[in-house]
């Protein structure tokens, strides 16, 4: 089988679980649209529980692409297994001490946290003391999901995605059965759906382990003389110090977001909320499609950079280049066409009303407009990770940082909640034009007149499509909303592959050749 192929596979396993999850994660948000709508005690819980995911990501589920999954591989790769297994029964003891010690410190200081993410709510009492009660129930969460990306870079080194991929539908499950119970049984339901995380932080280690042991992964690797100088620990530190800086630049980003969108006097009231909704929605095709294809394609080329084939690596770039853009142009122009009717059916129902909706809708029209470069980004950073440079992406995530505020600051004013998410569309731009040059320095070139062609070819189709479900849309009023939506959007698919055969636009053919079982 082509490695083309094992990663067409990998990212389908990884995208169709995904999909799974998001369309829970959807089932999730609209009931808490439904039941919290923008007001203040969402805005509470969405900063509170942002908090401990911004951790998550700095040294949890974020250490997977760049540190583990390069290190494991090349230690598996020796002769010696017993050398592996030492090394991952190290980096357990290491990732549960330091994120025990840090989900205590956040306990103790949620409310100087909540003061320095969450400043806008310092003049709202009720608001502020809800979040820093949620933060306190929420943080124990980032241990869990710590212990469970340590368990899926020990599988994804194994080129095993199954379990991985679907653990979040189980964090999703608990979320909705929590929402549903505590909104019957619960005062102050809002605290219900807070243990539902923690329950489903547990059940995401749970559905690991199976796969784990099935690995070879068992008690006994556990009971291992601890060596915090372990010279594989050493290595994985020098990779995740300068990615969790990395990390680090990213969500200061989405700190100083939420910090903006928290002053309610200039992007007006629900501004948390409304950033909340319109990412979840950018989110999705942003997982399915450019997470799902990075995490399938860096073991390949981990492994291609382990022995330095330069040229398997530029070719395995260029491939999920096309496909990355094949993929996500038509969901682009779809978001950035539909972007008001996509939100109305969604969460326009009980306290999620028109104000809530014209909100999230301006933020979800400039987010979608970044989305290509979210996802090349995404493919581009795998790049830099196979070769174990960490530092170049934090240099030009830094600048990014820069560029993101500037912006923030100076389209805040004119376009309110939406000037925060163009300027994370076109600081995103900027990230990938830098990533990009960067990288073909190191390997080469990347895009060539033939892919260009590809792209004009992809292009086009998507134009079509566009004009299309433009006058289908307009031509329909007269129909049921979500019936309407469905069937524009049924339609779009369809118009866009049959362009994209009409064309002779290659990927659209091997999609298929792929996917087909030998």
């Amino acid at each position: 089988m082509s490695e083309n192929k094992v990663i067409l596979k990998s990212a389908s396993v990884i995208s169709i679980a995904t999909l799974f999850s998001r369309v829970l994660g959807f089932i999730r948000d609209i009931l808490i649209a439904a039941f919290f709508g923008t007001g203040a005690v969402s805005e509470a819980f969405f900063v509170a529980f942002r908090i401990p995911n911004l951790l998550r990501d700095l040294v949890g589920e974020g250490a997977v692409n760049s540190a583990f999954v390069p290190v494991f591989c090349q230690y598996w790769a020796k002769e010696d297994k017993k050398q592996f297994w030492n090394l991952i029964g190290n980096v357990f003891w290491v990732i549960l001490i330091i994120l025990t010690a840090i989900s205590f410190l956040g306990i103790l200081f949620s409310r100087a946290i909540v003061s320095v993410i969450a400043p806008g709510f310092l003049k709202e009492a009720s608001k502020f003391l809800l979040t820093v009660q949620l933060t306190k129930v929420l943080f124990p969460y980032l241990l869990l999901i710590g212990l469970t990306a340590f368990a899926i870079g020990f599988l994804h080194s194994f080129r095993f995605f199954i379990s991985p991929a679907l653990s979040p539908c189980l964090l999703n499950i608990c979320m909705i059965a929590s929402i549903v119970i505590a909104y019957r049984f619960m005062d102050n339901p809002i605290f219900g759906l807070a243990l539902g995380v923690l329950i489903g932080g547990v059940f995401q280690i749970g559905i690991q382990i199976p796969s784990l042991a099935r690995r070879g992964f068992n008690i006994g690797v556990l009971k291992v003389k601890f060596n915090f100088l372990h010279p594989g620990i050493k290595k994985i530190g020098s990779l995740l110090l300068p990615r969790i800086f990395g990390t680090a630049v990213y969500q200061l980003n989405v700190l100083i977001d939420t910090i903006l969108a928290s002053l309610s006097f200039i992007v007006g009231q629900g501004g948390v909320a409304a950033i909340y909704f319109a990412n979840r929605v950018v989110q999705l095709p942003l997982a399915l499609f450019g997470i799902a294809l990075s995490s399938a394609i860096l073991p390949t080329l981990s492994q291609q950079a382990v022995v330095r084939d330069m040229d398997s690596l530029r070719l395995t770039i260029r491939f999920s280049l096309r496909t990355i853009y094949f993929l996500m142009l038509p969901t682009v122009l779809g978001l950035v066409i539909l972007t008001q009717p996509i939100i109305e059916v969604l969460f326009q129902r009980g306290h999620f009303d028109y104000y809530s909706v014209r909100i999230c809708s301006s933020a979800l029209y400039f987010y979608a407009m970044g989305l290509l470069f979210f996802g090349g980004m995404k493919i581009l950073t795998a790049g830099f990770y196979s070769l174990q440079d960490t530092r170049t992406p934090v240099i030009i995530a830094s600048l990014a940082l820069l560029i993101n505020f500037l912006l923030n600051i100076i389209l805040m004013f004119p376009l309110k909640i939406g000037g925060l998410a163009l300027a994370s569309s076109l600081s995103a731009a900027f990230n990938f034009s830098f990533l990009y040059f960067n990288l073909t320095k190191r390997i080469g070139r990347i895009i060539t007149k033939d892919l260009l062609i590809y792209f004009l070819k992809v292009s086009c189709a998507g134009l079509i499509m566009c004009v299309s479900i433009l006058i289908f849309f307009n031509k329909t009023v007269f129909l049921n909303p979500i019936l309407r939506l469905s069937l524009t959007i049924i339609l779009g698919v369809l118009i866009y592959f049959s362009c994209c055969f009409v064309f002779r636009i290659e990927r659209i053919d091997k999609l298929f050749r792929w996917i087909r079982p030998n």
